[in-house]
Formats: structure tokens, sequence, C-alpha cells
């Protein structure tokens, strides 16, 4: 078996693809890169199934119709055979002096007496024409090069959650966990690392910066813009997370802690949604917000009251054109400081 899988989701990726294998190859036999081909037009498989020639006990080609991320993510968990599993997508990359501390401490939990459920590292925006580069640390919020539990968790600070790059997860439990992502839909990486969270129960924080996330291509998905044409799929992403906590309300709320990390990170979720149909400014995305609030209400009226009346609900819902405007300006402020667009 081998110690971890990492699964490369692609679509169309071959002008940036192989700067992500060569940083993962570093990795060597502990390793297993599962290269997802999701029905690409260009050379994307030819690439792959290079990478499977040369290395032909490190990586493997998964070819397969197009479905979106998800459906590279769902296929990359169904095919893993390591004992624990991370997702790199195809135009991002790692450090490899951060990868072998990463190695090093997954083959300490690996079939030991203590079950390691998550791993969590650090992650850096390489945001386009920024010459600081922002790192996303988790040090004020969880303890460090320790085993602990939702028990030891601290608060997060608003707007920093734990996102997709900083994940490693035990296969076993996401498979248990029995996540599945929707195909053909952009932002379901806010599902992946959500929904698992009700099954974690050991974790461990290395403070090392391991995942370089790209940021700032004109045709990201997390592109302003480009999120605003997609704001049907966010809504889906959005109302699927309250759907998920309003199914299993008394197992998050067996533990305060989770409870109020999974609370805030589906407020974020709402905000930004809200926020975005608000900047569109079209009379068609202003009935979609109406809308998604009223879901959550009829949904779960205690929910949609705390956050509704909570500070980035009445923040992201002010009244009429001028209220609009001062929510869209404090967003941007946000934005900003933490870097995300």
């Amino acid at each position: 078996m081998k110690l971890l899988s990492i699964t490369v989701p692609c679509y169309n990726s071959a002008a940036y693809m192989s700067k992500c294998i060569d940083t993962l190859l570093f990795g060597g036999e502990d390793v297993e890169i599962l290269i997802v081909n999701d029905g690409s037009s260009d050379n994307t498989l030819e690439i792959a199934n290079e990478y499977a020639r040369k290395y032909p006990t490190i990586c493997r080609v998964i070819d397969k119709e197009n479905g979106g991320h998800g459906s590279g993510v769902n296929a990359g968990i169904r095919e893993a055979k390591g004992l624990f599993f991370k997702v790199v997508d195809s135009d991002d990359w790692v450090d490899t002096k951060a990868y072998a501390k990463i190695l090093e401490k997954l083959r300490e939990y690996a079939g030991g007496n203590q079950v390691l459920d998550l791993l969590i590292s650090n992650f850096v925006y390489d945001k386009v024409g920024e010459a600081h580069k922002k790192v996303m640390r988790y040090h004020h919020a969880l303890p460090i090069d320790t085993l602990f539990t939702w028990n030891d968790v601290k608060h997060f600070r608003k707007g920093q959650y734990i996102l997709m790059h900083s994940v490693i997860y035990r296969t076993k439990m996401l498979r248990d966990c029995g996540v599945t992502l929707p195909e053909h839909t952009f932002y379901v990486d806010n599902i992946y690392v959500w929904e698992p969270m009700l099954a974690v129960k050991n974790m461990y924080y290395l403070d090392v910066n391991f995942y370089h996330y790209y940021i700032g291509r004109e045709d990201q998905s997390v592109n302003e813009q480009i999120m605003i044409s997609r704001i049907d799929q966010q809504i889906k992403v959005n109302k699927i997370m309250v759907d998920f906590y309003n199914e299993n309300q008394a197992k998050i709320a067996s533990n305060r802690h989770r409870k109020q990390y999974m609370y805030n990170y589906l407020e974020i979720i709402t905000m930004i949604s809200t926020i975005l149909m608000v900047i569109s400014g079209t009379e068609e995305n202003l009935e979609k917000r109406k809308e998604l609030w009223t879901y959550i209400k009829k949904s779960n009226y205690l929910l949609w009251r705390r956050m509704r009346y909570g500070f980035l609900g009445n923040a992201t819902n002010l009244p009429g054109s001028g209220g609009r405007r001062l929510s869209v300006d404090a967003y941007k402020v946000v934005r900003k400081f933490f870097k995300f667009n």
C-alpha cells in the first residue's frame, strides 16, 4: 500500500500540469499520483500517459468523460490505494522541503496505535503580480506539532478556514463518511473540506508552507466576474451545505467547537453568495439573493435568524442601492486583506 495518494484533476491542463506533477514526484515510491484527465480537448492525456510511462510505479492515469472538478476528485477517492489522500490542482504545486516533512509525519501515523484522520498544513497564495505572497497559517487556532481533537481547536478568525489546499485526509475515513461531490459544478471544494469534518476526530497541524495556490489567471474559477457568471453553481453548493447542516444538526452539535467551526464556514459561504449577487447588480441576481435567504429560512428558521441578523448577514443585506454599495465596499476591504479572488 502507498503512504499517500495525490489526485490531480486535469482539464485542458497541458500548459501547466508538468510543473505540478514534477514537484509531486519528489515523494518517490511512498506516493501514487493519480492524474485524472477529465475529458480534455488538448494534449493533457498524452502528457499524463507520458508520466505514467516514465514513472509506472508512481503515476497512474484515470481517463474519463468530462464531469468537472468534483467528478475528478470523486474518481481519485474511488481509485486511491494510499493510506492518506490529497487533492492538488493541476495549476498549483508543492514545496519539496515541506513535502518531505509532510511524508515523515504521515509515516509516523501509518499503522501506528494512534489514528490520524486529518493532517493540516499551510498554503501560499501565489497571486499574479504580487511580490509578497500571503501565507495562510493556522497557528492561532490549532495546536502545533501534536495530535489533537476538536476540543483543542480555538476560534478561527472571520474569513479564515481550513481549505482544500491545507488538508490531507485518511483515505478510509474519507470514503466511509460518504462525501460525493456534484458533477459539472464549480466551488465543490467547499463541500470537500466541510462535510468530512463531521467524521474527523484526530488531527495534526504541521506548520509548514506546503501548497502553492496559483491565483490571478483571468479564466480562473475564483475570478470575481467568473464567479458571478457561475452564481447558480455557487448557490447550488451553498444549498447543499445548508441541507447537510440541517440533516446532521444533532451530530454537529455534539461538539461545540466543531459546531461553531462548521456554522462559521457555512456563514462565510452564504455571505460570499450574497455579496456576489449584490455586486452583479442585476434584478435577476438580486431576486436569486432573496430566494436563497428564503430557502434557508424555510428549511431552518433558527439557522436563518442567526445568519441573517449576525454581523455578516447584516453587512451583506443592507437595504436599498446605497446599502448595497456599502456592502460591496466592505466586501472589497475584506477581500484585499485576506487576498482571495
